[in-house]
């Protein structure tokens, strides 16, 4: 941990009742804030008497806030997508073979990965054979932006070993099949140097810390890109079903340092996928999707049954280990809910896209965070209103969240939507990102609930916090005129400095 020194900074008050005041000074020692005031001195302080800071930086009165959190990121895979064919702008089946087309006629043989496009507003299914027309041997590999299921030809299903078929691969034979993925093509976008430039890239917007939910590699896969350059920032790493035992056995809880002596690598929670996906319309619903009569599971269903959810749980908090469920569909947040309730575990519903009133009031009296998303409502929209009719006042329903006393946290779900923050703070504040007014606009944050809910565990830069900062160039709670207008402005925040306990890891200054 360092010593540092921040001269002439304004704390930004995000705790009700703080305001603004005149510039001060911030004293980080040993990691930790020591003094907040004007003109500190720091042999005043007793730890950092005698021995010299490593820096002394003069804020020229920007303002100072707590280090921002990315509470869901898929770290490996963000890395790989920000490297791979870009397919958001694909809006049918037709669009989407022309680019393979593209792609294969400029390298044929080359495997062609894409990511981004949404499928589930398109005006019909796709096949495997239709891919195949205009592939031939080059493996091809469309994975939609929710990251649910993917559409591959026939030589890409053979060489991931999956079976034939005509249709797209979904759920949980996807995740099983996108462990093996890279052998196609040898990436190297999950080497520590493509970790490094991630988290850099996650620094240099005001990230701290993020939690990590990869689904592949473990502890020792972390330790050992730590060790070779990724111990730039927090991380708190997840593990899934399959390898809950593995960290039982080691002895590792939730908050266990994964590197003796280094508080910022650590084990996060266990992560389960309790439904599906509202593109794919496998989200686990109490009604119906308006298109339901097509569907195998016409209300989406769960992905594994009650008592093996209860005994997850159960197993996970006897051992010292946070949840952290994956729920999406309204009757998904019901069911986790009655397993918190039923054990007493502690963590996180992740998403709680579309939610019961009741069940809101339920999460906060449980004292579940709502671990949400808000760049995802710019995406599903338009999809929620098709296929989720008349529930759309119960979706990223954060106003009755907060009211109700809920601890919300935000995050990406990077790559679904892109890891960065203000763009998460912007979605919440305007819930729109086009030329629309604000979908629901009765659930808007404001730029101060958004920002508080990005800081993690700490809200005020005070003595005894951790030196985790990010100095801004803007206030980022200035007023204007409409929620349009603020998230204009969080969108276009510059961070001159970030700080990760005491140590400068991001400098635009």
């Amino acid at each position: 941990m360092s010593d540092l020194l921040l001269r002439d900074v304004r704390l930004v008050p995000l705790v009700n009742g703080d305001q603004t005041g005149e510039p001060v000074d911030v004293l980080v020692v040993d990691g930790d804030v020591a003094q907040v005031g004007p003109g500190i001195d720091p042999a005043t302080d007793r730890r950092a008497a005698g021995r010299a800071l490593v820096e002394e930086i003069d804020g020229a009165g920007r303002w100072l806030t707590p280090g921002l959190w990315d509470q869901h990121v898929h770290l490996g895979q963000w890395g790989l997508c920000r490297a791979r064919l870009d397919t958001t702008g694909v809006t049918s089946p037709e669009a989407a073979i022309a680019l393979v087309a593209e792609k294969v006629a400029d390298e044929p043989g080359k495997p062609i990965i894409g990511f981004g496009h949404r499928p589930g507003a398109w005006a019909r299914e796709v096949t495997v054979t239709e891919l195949d027309e205009v592939t031939g041997v080059t493996p091809v590999i469309l994975i939609a932006g929710d990251a649910h299921h993917a559409w591959l030809n026939s030589v890409a299903l053979a060489a991931l070993g999956l079976g034939a078929r005509d249709d797209v691969v979904r759920e949980n034979e996807w995740f099983a099949a996108y462990e093996i993925l890279n052998s196609l093509t040898g990436d190297s976008g999950t080497s520590p140097s493509a970790y490094r430039d991630s988290l850099q890239a996650a620094a240099a917007m005001g990230v701290v810390g993020l939690v990590d939910f990869e689904f592949s590699g473990g502890a020792a896969e972390w330790i050992e890109r730590w060790h070779a350059g990724c111990d730039l920032i927090r991380v708190r790493m997840a593990t899934y079903a399959d390898g809950l035992e593995e960290v039982v056995a080691a002895g590792l809880r939730t908050g266990s340092p994964l590197v003796e002596g280094d508080d910022r690598l650590v084990m996060g929670p266990l992560k389960i996928i309790s439904d599906g996906s509202l593109n794919t319309r496998t989200a686990w619903c109490c009604e119906p999707y308006a298109d339901g009569d097509r569907l195998e599971h016409p209300s989406g269903a769960a992905n594994l049954a009650q008592h093996e959810l209860v005994a997850l749980l159960a197993r996970a908090h006897m051992s010292g280990i946070e949840v952290s469920t994956h729920a999406i569909g309204d009757a998904a947040v019901t069911a986790a809910l009655d397993a918190y309730a039923a054990t007493g575990a502690r963590g996180a519903i992740e998403h709680a896209q579309l939610i019961a009133r009741s069940d809101i009031a339920r999460l906060a009296a449980l004292d579940i965070r709502a671990s949400v998303q808000p760049a995802h409502l710019l995406d599903d929209r338009d999809l929620t209103e098709l296929i989720w009719p008349g529930r759309s006042e119960r979706s990223f329903a954060f106003r009755w969240m907060l009211d109700a006393g809920a601890t919300l946290v935000l995050g990406s779900d990077a790559p679904v939507s892109p890891l960065d923050p203000w763009l998460a703070m912007a979605a919440a504040v305007s819930r729109t990102g086009d030329d629309r007014d604000a979908w629901h606009a009765e659930h808007a944050l404001t730029a101060r609930e958004a920002l508080a809910a990005s800081v993690g565990e700490q809200p005020r830069v005070r003595v005894g916090s951790r030196g985790d900062l990010v100095l801004l160039d803007k206030d980022p709670l200035a007023p204007y005129d409409d929620p349009r207008a603020t998230a204009a402005a969080l969108r276009s925040m510059s961070v001159a400095l970030t700080v990760v306990g005491g140590a400068v890891v991001h400098r635009a200054l």
